[in-house]
């Protein structure tokens, strides 16, 4: 079928006020063969009615109920509205996109990531802590539906792309890299004391409050470690992060016979998104060229000790295993809102993570409630320790991972 004769993508976009959600709908502005079918939103209902009113999807969401309340008579005609914690979920089931893409920051993502594949929807994934927390149960759902799980954070669409070259069985290891975030810069002692306004102002990317702290602890690429072990089928010791400033180089793959693969594009989010939306296709965009004697010099280096702490916490729940993926996550976004409303300095986010993540007991199951619980399980830990009592217990989540 030819790109003039191909029919109408229907999208489904989760997080749609957030960065990755802004920029998805800038892709499919400007190309015809996308449409926006529906909208999501945690609670900023202004952007999301002004999205609504231009694109006109089938049916719009807002997690917080005040903010659904505010956005009644601002969606134009023909607009469904759903409100409440499952509104994300029932979304994905009235629209029955082709395609979901999902941009939710944290576990939130979890529940419609599991509709979309009940609606037999393929899965574009920006949302990393989905698979992070639960990637034992949506891979295996995903490939028994016979659905395309396909990675829209640029170092996994860039291996993505790069495994087009060979065998997956031929891939002695997958090389993701880094950029060091925001406080790169300083050494370890003054980025323990980084301020909020420090830790957010990205020199390269444009991305939101959460991930960009991420960013800068260096827990991203932990949450991606795992993401890789996921998606591609990878051990811990197929899959190496190294640091690269320029972040144009995002992932590159070695073969079994020495070659090397790598995937290089300017930092920009759309690629990767429009590259997901178009699959199996390759978009038509007008970019401009990567000019390699402008860049001049690309630089890589090794982790930093600071920066290898926080990386460390991927390898240690891939070869956990179990719900450990969740604590992890659970503890990080916990850990984050903590340091962003001020109650813990930035040099303690990765310390309080790690902690929680050596408190988890085994699990002998991987269930649904399972991965809620420890989530649940996680965050309480942080707040404990947050809240001064010197020995964390054990709570009831924490009794059933084990």
């Amino acid at each position: 079928m030819s790109r003039d004769t191909v029919k109408t993508k229907r999208v489904a976009i989760l997080g749609s006020t957030g960065s990755i959600g802004q920029q998805t709908l800038e892709v499919i502005a400007a190309d015809g063969s996308l449409r926006a079918c529906a909208l999501a939103a945690r609670r900023n209902w202004q952007l999301l009615a002004r999205q609504a009113r231009r694109f006109r999807p089938e049916v719009v969401a807002l997690c917080d109920l005040d903010a659904a309340g505010q956005v009644r008579g601002s969606l134009p005609e023909g607009t469904e509205l759903l409100s409440g914690p499952g509104a994300m979920t029932e979304l994905v089931r009235r629209s029955r996109p082709d395609l979901v893409l999902s941009g939710v920051v944290g576990s939130a993502g979890l529940a419609p990531t599991l509709a979309a594949i009940e609606c037999g929807s393929t899965l574009a994934i920006a949302n990393k802590e989905t698979l992070v927390m639960a990637g034992a149960i949506i891979m295996p759902a995903a490939r028994a539906a016979g659905l395309n799980v396909l990675p829209v954070d640029s170092e996994h669409s860039a291996v993505f792309q790069c495994l087009a070259a060979g065998k997956r069985r031929d891939v002695r290891r997958v090389v993701i890299t880094a950029s060091g975030g925001a406080l790169r810069g300083l050494d370890a002692k003054a980025a323990e004391d980084a301020t909020v306004e420090e830790a957010l102002n990205h020199p390269t990317w444009r991305m939101g409050r959460k991930i960009t702290i991420d960013s800068a602890t260096m827990v991203n690429k932990a949450l991606e470690l795992v993401e890789a072990h996921w998606l591609f089928d990878l051990s811990a010791d197929q899959i190496e992060v190294v640091l690269h400033p320029e972040s144009i180089l995002h992932s590159c793959v070695e073969f079994c016979d020495g070659s090397v693969i790598a995937q290089l594009a300017r930092p920009d989010m759309t690629m990767p998104i429009a590259y997901a939306l178009s699959y199996p296709d390759r978009p038509l965009r007008r970019a401009a060229p990567l000019d390699l004697p402008a860049l001049g010099r690309l630089s890589f280096a090794p982790l930093e000790s600071r920066f290898a702490r926080a990386v460390d916490l991927g390898y240690q729940v891939i070869r956990r295993g179990g719900l450990s993926g969740a604590v992890l996550n659970g503890a990080n976004e916990a850990a984050v809102e903590a340091f962003l409303a001020g109650k813990i300095r930035f040099g303690q986010i990765v310390p309080l993570v790690e902690e929680v993540l050596n408190r988890a007991p085994m699990a002998t199951e991987v269930t649904c409630q399972a991965l809620i619980d420890a989530d649940a399980w996680a965050r309480q830990q942080v707040c404990e320790a947050l809240a001064g009592e010197g020995t964390w217990r054990t709570t009831h989540a924490g009794r059933r991972q084990g």
